[in-house]
C-alpha cells in the first residue's frame, strides 16, 4: 500500500474545498481528494446567491436578525454574528480571487430573496452564482503549484495514531486500488446528501460520504433531522430534476396551482416570499388538493427582458425542454435541497476529533438552526472555511468541546423484515415517502426498520458505487432516527403527528458512534 505525506488533506472540490486549499496552500503542502471530477459539485448548481449585508439600508443587525427568525428557536448566535460581521471581508476575498459579481452603474447588484428583510443577495452570471465562483476557484487551484489534486478518489478511513488524525484511506474509483494520505490536517469539504431522496436538485455526487466518514471515526453529528426540501424544482415529464432559484419569487414571481389560484397569502402573510419550509409545505398541500404532481411558478407578467438578464440559466434550460417562461407558467414541485445538520464544528471548523475540521455543507456550525435562510449556505462555507486556516496559521490546536448528551443508533431487530434489496433507488423512494417533507411516526419508523435491516445485510464496500449506497444508508439513518426522537414540529421538521414547536425540544440532537 503506497503511502504520500501532506500538511493538509482536503476531502470535496466544491467551493468549501476549494477556497480552503487556495488558502491553506500559504502555509503548507497541500492535497486534494475528490471522488469525480473537480468541477461536479453541489455550489456549482447554487443560483439564487450569496447573502452579505453591503448594500444601504442594511447592516449586520439585521442579517443576524433575520438568520435567527429563519432558524425557528435553534440557531447559536455566537455562530450566527460571526458570518455576518465577516460576510463583508470574504466577498472581497471572492472579487480579489477574480469572482465577476454582478453590477449595475458600477455597483454590486443586490436582489431580494424569501425572508430577507432587504435586497442583500449577490449574484454572478445572473442565475450562475455558484457555477461561477466555483469555476474561478478551480482555475486557480489548478494552477497552482502547492496544491495536489487527485480525482476519482474516494476517501473510506480516517486513519489515527494515538487519538489524532493521522491521515485517510483512500480508493481510487476506476482501478480499485487502495492507498494511504497522511497529513498534519485532514478537513472534511465533502457537500450534502440530497440523493438520498427521490427528488433532489443536488447532482450524484451528494452521498453524504463525509458524514458518514466522520461518523465512523466518532465525531459528532448534529441537527440530522432538518433538511431543506426546495418549493420549486422543475416538474416536467422525463426531464432531469432542476432547481428553480428562490430568486424567480424574489424578483416578482408567483405561485398558483394548477386552477391558476394564488394560493400562498392563505398560508403566510409573507406569501410567496415566506421561508422554504412554509412555502414547501403549501405546495405539498395545493398539489394534494388539486390532485396534481405539481403548482406553478408565474413570471409572465414580468418584462421578458429581465427574465433573459437575471435568469439566463433557468431560461435556457426550459426552453432547450419546450417551455418559454416568458410566455407560459413553470411547473414546479418541492425537492430535496440542503442539510442544515452535519459534522458539529465550533467557530474554528475543529470538530470533537483533534486535527479534524470540516466546512461547508457537511459541517453544522450552528448558524442554520431548523431552517437555513436562502443563500446563507455560500457565505457559511466562506467564513468558516477562512477561520480554519486563520486557527491552524496562529498554531493553535485542540479540539471542539463534546457535546454534553449524545445519542447512539439503536439496535433494531429486522429479523421479521422482509424489505426489497437495498440499491439506490429503494433507498430514495422509502426516505421521500417516509422521511419527506411532512412525517410521522409509522413511516419513520418503517423508515428505521429498513435502513437498519438494509446495513446488517450491506456487503463490504468495493467500489465507489458501493461506497456511497452504504454511506447514504448510514446517513439516512442518522436523518430518521433524529427525527423520530423530535417529537415536535420546527423548522424543516414537519411531523404531523407533533405539528406544534414545543419549548423542551427547544434543543440539538447530536450523535456520535459507540466507542469500546
Amino acid at each position: 500500500m503506497k503511502k504520500r505525506e501532506f500538511d493538509f488533506i482536503i476531502i470535496g472540490s466544491g467551493i468549501a474545498g476549494l477556497y480552503v486549499a487556495l488558502l491553506a496552500q500559504e502555509i503548507g503542502r497541500v492535497l486534494i481528494l475528490t471522488k469525480g471530477s473537480i468541477d461536479e459539485c453541489n455550489t456549482k448548481y447554487a443560483q439564487g446567491g450569496i447573502a452579505a449585508p453591503v448594500g444601504p439600508g442594511d447592516s449586520p443587525q439585521l442579517h443576524f436578525e433575520d438568520t435567527v427568525a429563519a432558524g425557528a428557536g435553534l440557531c447559536d448566535p455566537e455562530m450566527v454574528r460571526i458570518l455576518v460581521e465577516e460576510a463583508s471581508d470574504r466577498i472581497a476575498d471572492l472579487i480579489k480571487f477574480g469572482v465577476p459579481f454582478d453590477t449595475v452603474n458600477g455597483e454590486v447588484a443586490l436582489t431580494q430573496e424569501a425572508a430577507h428583510s432587504v435586497p442583500r443577495i449577490l449574484h454572478a452570471g445572473g442565475d450562475a452564482t455558484g457555477e461561477r465562483i466555483e469555476t474561478t476557484l478551480s482555475r486557480q487551484a489548478r494552477a497552482s503549484r502547492k496544491i495536489t489534486i487527485l480525482e476519482h478518489c474516494l476517501a473510506i478511513e480516517i486513519l489515527f495514531e494515538a487519538g489524532r488524525v493521522q491521515g485517510v484511506k483512500a480508493v481510487d474509483c476506476y482501478s480499485g486500488s487502495v492507498e494511504e494520505f497522511h497529513c498534519r490536517w485532514l478537513i472534511l469539504a465533502t457537500g450534502g446528501a440530497g440523493r438520498l431522496f427521490k427528488f433532489t436538485t443536488n447532482p450524484e455526487v451528494a452521498t453524504g460520504d463525509g458524514i458518514a466518514l466522520a461518523y465512523r471515526a466518532g465525531a459528532e453529528i448534529m441537527d440530522m433531522e432538518f433538511f431543506q426540501f426546495h418549493p420549486t424544482a422543475l416538474r416536467l415529464p422525463g426531464v432531469p430534476v432542476f432547481l428553480i432559484s428562490e430568486a424567480v419569487r424574489g424578483e416578482g414571481g408567483v405561485l398558483r396551482n394548477v386552477s391558476g389560484h394564488r394560493f400562498m397569502s392563505e398560508y403566510s402573510p409573507q406569501g410567496d416570499l415566506a421561508p422554504r419550509d412554509v412555502v414547501a409545505r403549501a405546495i405539498l398541500a395545493e398539489m394534494k388538493k388539486t390532485k396534481s404532481d405539481h403548482v406553478l411558478l408565474d413570471v409572465t407578467h414580468l418584462p421578458a427582458r429581465k427574465i433573459f438578464t437575471r435568469f439566463p440559466h433557468i431560461y435556457r434550460f426550459c426552453l432547450d425542454h419546450g417551455l418559454d417562461i416568458t410566455s407560459s407558467p413553470i411547473p414546479v414541485a418541492p425537492a430535496a435541497h440542503y442539510l442544515m445538520g452535519g459534522i458539529r464544528t465550533d467557530s474554528w471548523g475543529r470538530t470533537n476529533i483533534p486535527g479534524l475540521f470540516a466546512c461547508g455543507e457537511v459541517a453544522c456550525t450552528g448558524v442554520h438552526g431548523a431552517n437555513r435562510l436562502a443563500s446563507n449556505s455560500l457565505m457559511e462555507t466562506l467564513v468558516f472555511s477562512r477561520r480554519i486556516v486563520e486557527h491552524i496559521r496562529e498554531g493553535a490546536e485542540g479540539s471542539k468541546k463534546a457535546a454534553g448528551e449524545c445519542f447512539t443508533l439503536p439496535t433494531r431487530d429486522s429479523s421479521n423484515l422482509a424489505p426489497p434489496p437495498p440499491s439506490l433507488t429503494s433507498l430514495q423512494e422509502l426516505m421521500w415517502d417516509n422521511a419527506g417533507i411532512v412525517r410521522y411516526k409509522e413511516g419513520l419508523e418503517k423508515a428505521a426498520l429498513t435502513l437498519a435491516a438494509w446495513e446488517a445485510r450491506l456487503p463490504k464496500p468495493t467500489d465507489r458505487a458501493s461506497w456511497e449506497l452504504a454511506n447514504l444508508i448510514l446517513v439516512g439513518r442518522l436523518l430518521v432516527e433524529a427525527a423520530l426522537i423530535r417529537e415536535e414540529s420546527r423548522g424543516a421538521h414537519f411531523r404531523s403527528d407533533f405539528p406544534e414547536p414545543s419549548p423542551e425540544w427547544q434543543k440539538h440532537i447530536v450523535f456520535k458512534k459507540e466507542t469500546n
